[in-house]
């Protein structure tokens, strides 16, 4: 090979690995917490709107109501608003979202046998393609809840451990709170907003014990549940807030512990199926491809 070409090509090959490493470089520190800290610090803060502007008939207020005349919303929105924001979406055109993908995509999905096989031969395709159309945004969102649910089961102990590390600080337990989400905005964004939602209704004067049992069916979580039972008691009795909680970041820490070495012995089982329905057949095609083609030389 000629120098020149060698030459070449390893430029070629440097320009290509160094523009990549910048792209790579710049993408992971735009998303880096400590910059979109600074982003968020940086960033130009609303002008609060005057109380009569507020009270006015705002955008969010006419898509409430436009999400209230959908089908699949009226009497039951306050159900589906509640499931949605279960799921991490507390925008009002959220609502209006979901009853329009229930309303178009038994229709996208209908028409594609109807045109493949014709009217006749179509029509029970058609109608199963629209029934999974029709629960597809149903599925999605229970998805989103279990991720939500997983999360905040996952984030809990580390919160607790915060809010405790607040409390023996100084800090009274709803300031332990609001600090706590704060903190946990970027790490555990979950967990994170309910803490806040707890803080903010009970600045608001609602009894904290209500917030509590509020997040308690919000989330719905065994390890939410069990602490405001214990939240419960310890109010009841007077024993220390502290010391309750740590021992329940303690147990759910075991618990979380206990999930993981359970999921990682289920691995085991779960690869059965991918090894037979991928390996094996490129196993015996790898092994026995040969041998069939020597036999076939030799007898036909």
């Amino acid at each position: 090979m000629q120098p020149d070409l060698i030459f070449t090509l390893a430029a070629v090959f440097g320009t290509v690995a160094m523009f990549t490493g910048a792209v790579t470089s710049m993408m992971l520190a735009r998303g880096a917490p400590e910059r979109r800290r600074l982003r968020e610090m940086t960033a130009p803060r609303p002008v609060a709107l005057p109380q009569t502007l507020q009270l006015a008939d705002a955008p969010s207020q006419r898509v409430v109501r436009w999400a209230m005349a959908l089908p699949g919303s009226g009497n039951g929105a306050p159900a589906l608003q509640k499931r949605l924001a279960a799921a991490g979406y507390f925008s009002p055109a959220a609502a209006v979202l979901f009853a329009t993908a229930q309303l178009l995509l038994p229709v996208a999905f209908a028409v594609p046998p109807l045109i493949v096989f014709g009217i006749p031969g179509g029509l029970v395709g058609a109608f199963a393609s629209a029934v999974f159309g029709y629960l597809i945004p149903d599925l999605y969102v229970s998805h989103r809840i279990a991720e939500q649910r997983k999360a905040v089961q996952d984030g809990l102990p580390d919160a607790l451990d915060l809010i405790v590390i607040c409390m023996e600080a100084g800090s009274s337990l709803d300031q332990a709170i609001l600090k706590a989400s704060a903190e946990l905005e970027l790490a555990l964004p979950e967990i994170a907003r309910e803490l806040k939602t707890v803080a903010m209704e009970t600045r608001a004067g609602k009894p904290r014990l209500q917030c509590f049992q509020d997040l308690a069916a919000r989330v719905d979580v065994d390890e939410v549940r069990a602490l405001v039972a214990m939240l419960i008691q310890t109010d009841r009795f007077g024993t220390s807030i502290a010391q309750s909680l740590r021992t329940h970041s303690e147990t759910a820490r075991t618990n979380r512990r206990l999930r993981a070495e359970e999921r990682a012995g289920k691995v085991g089982v779960k690869l059965v199926f991918p090894l037979v329905l991928c390996l094996m057949p490129s196993l015996y095609v790898v092994c026995l491809g040969p041998v069939i083609v020597n036999l076939s030389r030799t007898f036909l």
